[in-house]
């Protein structure tokens, strides 16, 4: 499968789990950015752009949830991936309602996590794809008139 260059942001309170995640994600060559709360997650977001987000459920302060909901309302293309060691299936629903690609239980395998990545990557490359041939149409339309 052809890789896209992107961004990836990991967003989890546990410094080590980020940490630890990071270097096994920067092996097979992912650009990875660290945030470790909700907040600093969308700070993040409105400077850099960032293709998909590995997001926790239980965090501090902002959770996943609610960080989710501003990520979709504010960059409705990024792809979420929400991740939590205390999930149940209620929040993963949730978490599907409001927008995220997929939901997966700590710990996840890397193998499914990172095939999760390559599906999210895809489908938001799609997305923009679409995008781009709806704006070509547009602009050609006028262009005849």
């Amino acid at each position: 499968m052809f890789k896209t260059p992107s961004h990836i942001m990991l967003v989890d309170d546990e410094k080590d789990f980020v940490e630890m995640l990071s270097l096994r994600l920067k092996e097979i060559d992912e650009t990875v950015i660290p945030a470790y709360s909700g907040a600093e997650c969308l700070e993040i977001l409105d400077k850099q752009d960032i293709d998909v987000i590995i997001l926790d459920v239980k965090m501090p302060g902002m959770d996943g949830i609610e960080t989710l909901k501003e990520i979709k309302k504010q960059h409705p293309l990024v792809e979420v991936i929400m991740l939590t060691g205390h999930g149940t299936i209620e929040g993963a629903v949730e978490g599907m309602k409001l927008g995220a690609f997929d939901f997966l239980f700590k710990p996840a395998e890397f193998d499914a996590l990172t095939e999760k990545l390559n599906q999210a990557r895809q489908r938001k490359h799609d997305q923009l794809e679409r995008i781009r041939k709806a704006e070509a149409a547009m602009l050609l339309r006028r262009a005849k008139i």
